[in-house]
């Protein structure tokens, strides 16, 4: 494993970070705010810490599957820490600790916070926290598409190693054609969203900051409140469709907007999800209606904003989920699961991989009642290997392994039940809000220091598909 190399891209990361939090800082500095020195000090020290292997480590392409793990892992641990950094020297509820949860929570675009009080904190600092959502977010397609391609020295694949070519046949790209079809998605949804908010009765500054969270399929906002804040049907329709399609593999996104025959309305995963998310919301309005006395027109508006927030493990919040009935809890924790599509920001089990476990459970079904009988998955016109199918099998296994022991440790800190297994769940699928203390209205500021360390470290096991973090800790692969 060659180090320099490692280091040199992650340095490339490093300025990026330094991009925005020169930004930021300037936001910070014409509005004299507190937080001007931590913002403009920690760009000195990340342009510095970044320069140097980016000017002296010689360019290389091709770089091993574990190398580009490695890439991904250590910028994610160091941009953590870096994100962390203006938080901490603000002050304010931001101790070490709090300030490294909220830095990872960004990157790892899950949303979830230790603030009481949002609003107190200055615009200049909220920019540099919808930044870490924006960075993060396209971080996280860059190293699907780009990294990990580069990597396995192929051309394009689709996101994760098992998943690869099921949402989409042939997306294939260049490695440079890549990277300019999801930046030009990328900023154009978020442009698009920013200019349809600010229409709306949003300021620019929120409008920028939304837009960077939603797109990011992240979740922070600038109020208290979320966007129940804005009390606006308008706002809420224009978050809803930007968080649904933010849930759709970009790639497939590009070749519907150029009106290609391989779009999203002829995927069977994007169909799945679709229908998955708006089965969820009416079942959940239904029950509003039911159940609640809520008027039909409040239980739909309601619903459909929580299940594609949920469902696209975005979490902005209009409503006080804790006070759902049970099934509609049971049905958000069910998308907190599932989450959308391979190829976007969203993270969770991915309805990519539910399409082919039910399709699994239908070949084993055939297999009982014919043994000699020969089937085959099939995803569009894609075959899937039983080896991916096992793969799936395993990955799914050890994300309820991961959830049910991070659940048990936060037992031990006498935490009720539902809000540890809720806080895990929302933790490791990158959603941000859960149930009981970890409430769609609340935060986690009241967990011990210790619990957030352990959320923290579910959030990048969650981002990084479980094994690209947990494979650095075996020694053979270093050699």
């Amino acid at each position: 494993m060659r180090f320099a190399v490692i280091v040199r891209f992650i340095g490339i990361i490093i300025l990026i970070n330094a991009l925005f939090l020169l930004v930021s800082g300037l936001i910070s500095l014409f509005g004299s705010e507190t937080s001007t020195i931590p913002l403009l000090f920690t760009t000195f020290v990340t342009t510095a810490i970044g320069v140097f292997p980016v000017i002296l480590v010689p360019r290389r392409d091709d770089i091993s599957l574990f190398e580009g793990m490695s890439i991904v892992v250590g910028g994610w641990i160091v941009t953590g820490l870096i994100g962390a950094l203006p938080y901490f020297m603000w002050g304010g509820e931001f101790t070490f600790v709090n300030a490294w949860f909220e830095s990872v929570s960004g990157y790892t675009t899950t949303g979830a916070s230790i603030l009481n009080n949002i609003e107190v904190v200055p615009d200049g600092l909220l920019f540099w926290r919808a930044s870490t959502h924006f960075i993060g977010g396209v971080g996280v397609i860059l190293f699907a598409l780009v990294i990990l391609p580069m990597a396995a020295g192929s051309k394009m694949v689709l996101f994760n190693f098992e998943v690869s070519n099921m949402a989409k046949d042939n997306l294939r790209y260049r490695t440079k054609y890549a990277m300019q079809v999801i930046l030009f998605v990328y900023i154009f949804l978020g442009f698009t969203e920013t200019l349809l908010l600010w229409a709306g009765g949003m300021s620019f500054f929120d409008a920028v900051c939304h837009s960077f969270a939603t797109i990011s399929t992240g979740g922070f906002s600038t109020k208290n409140a979320s966007v129940a804040f804005y009390d606006s049907f308008y706002i809420e329709s224009v978050i809803v469709v930007f968080m649904f399609l933010s849930g759709v593999h970009f790639g497939l996104l590009f070749e519907t907007f150029r009106l290609k025959k391989d779009n999203i309305f002829n995927s069977p995963v994007v169909k799945y999800y679709f229908f998955s998310v708006l089965i969820a919301f009416l079942f959940m309005a239904a029950k509003l209606v039911f159940s609640s006395n809520f008027s039909w027109a409040t239980a739909l508006r309601v619903s459909a904003f929580q299940s594609v927030s949920i469902g696209t493990s975005t979490g902005f919040a209009t409503t006080d989920t804790n006070l759902w009935p049970v099934f509609n809890q049971f049905i958000l924790i069910f998308l907190s699961l599932q989450c959308a599509c391979a190829g976007s920001t969203t993270s969770g089990i991915k309805c990519d991989r539910m399409v082919v476990m039910f399709k699994g459970i239908r070949q084993q079904i055939k297999y009982l009642q014919h043994p000699n009988a020969v089937s085959v998955i099939k995803i569009k016109n894609t075959v899937v290997s039983q080896d991916i199918v096992s793969r799936i099998g395993i990955f799914v296994f050890v994300f309820l392994i991961i959830l049910v022991v991070s659940t048990f440790l936060l037992t031990l800190f006498n935490i009720d039940l539902l809000t540890s297994f809720s806080a895990c769940l929302a933790t490791l699928s990158n959603v941000g809000p859960g149930f009981g203390m970890v409430g769609s209205v609340n935060n986690y500021s009241a967990l011990p220091d210790a619990v957030k360390i352990i959320l923290s470290i579910n959030m990048l096991l969650g981002r990084l598909e479980i094994f690209g973090f947990i494979s650095l800790f075996f020694i053979r692969s270093w050699k």
